[in-house]
């Protein structure tokens, strides 16, 4: 038999919680950063479905697909025989839900809100449901120090700079642009990078060129399903030519982010990404290099 925590309680079986109770066994999951935190937490044998958004890592792409996340269609979920349906309040419609809940199926519905008392309860619920709550514990921690390491490295390069004004634009192909403003996960992602989101609206919303060359960012961040690097940044000036006439343009500060990264909340590969972003906001100060340690 298997020790649910790595052998530090030789006599408890995974399949049986601290209170004597069956966990489940079968698991599908709606969306990326959950998904991710399910694989860290032991899970990814229990996964029998996951839907579009989740990518990571690689080898759960292999896993039946339940379609995206807003999208779900009951037929599809319950094919999988599923005993937990994990998600965050983007998930739905609602009506689908319904039906999975009538059909037996227990919908976890958890908060995609982007800080750490929200990230704290998302890892106990799961950490509990598979029987890992030492594991999600110690996660929880190494994520509060490695933000803690990430809050005093920006605090001594901006000792030296002034923090970068910067937009991050959701595109599709080069195509229509929707701005993450404030209370986004993406809003969240350019403050612990050390930036200064220009976008002063909440949610995310369209901007048309005009305001886009008013704002001026220092650098613009695109997240693209279709595209990445230079394809991306060709795309992007073809369709909205306006924008070569900014700051962040013209000094080559264009940079790829992971939409994925974006979905479901604070997810585990997001304190790497900070780092890699804070290096891009601040050149002059020595590299960020320890942040995953």
């Amino acid at each position: 038999m298997r020790a649910c925590l790595g052998g530090v309680l030789l006599g408890l079986v995974c399949s049986v919680s601290a209170h004597g109770e069956p966990l489940p066994q079968r698991w599908v999951s709606a969306g990326g950063s959950l998904t991710e935190w399910v694989v860290a937490l032991g899970g990814e044998p229990r996964l029998v479905g996951v839907d579009t958004t989740s990518q990571h890592p690689a080898s759960v792409q292999a896993l039946p697909s339940i379609g995206y996340q807003r999208q779900l269609a009951a037929e599809g979920i319950l094919a999988l025989r599923p005993e937990v349906l994990v998600g965050s309040e983007e998930m739905g419609p609602p009506t689908v839900l319904e039906q999975l809940r009538g059909a037996g199926v227990q919908v976890l519905t958890l908060s995609a809100e982007p800080d750490l008392a929200t990230l704290s309860s998302t890892l106990e619920q799961l950490g509990r449901l598979l029987g890992e709550p030492a594991r999600a514990t110690r996660l929880l921690g190494e994520y509060r120090q490695r933000l803690t390491r990430q809050a005093e490295w920006i605090s001594s390069a901006q000792a030296s700079q002034e923090p970068p004004g910067v937009l991050l634009l959701f595109g599709q192909g080069g195509g229509n642009l929707l701005a993450a403003g404030q209370g986004t996960s993406a809003d969240w992602l350019i403050g612990q990078a050390g930036g200064r989101n220009l976008a002063g609206h909440g949610g995310f919303k369209a901007l048309s060129s005009e305001t886009l060359t008013a704002l001026d960012p220092d650098v613009l961040i695109i997240t693209d399903r279709s595209l990445e690097g230079a394809a991306m940044r060709d795309a992007l000036l073809a369709r909205h030519p306006a924008l070569a006439s900014l700051r962040a343009v013209r000094e080559s500060r264009i940079y790829s982010l992971d939409p994925t990264l974006l979905v479901g909340g604070l997810g585990p590969r997001l304190p790497a990404e900070l780092a890699a972003l804070s290096t891009a906001f601040y050149p002059h100060a020595q590299a960020l290099t320890d942040i995953s340690r």
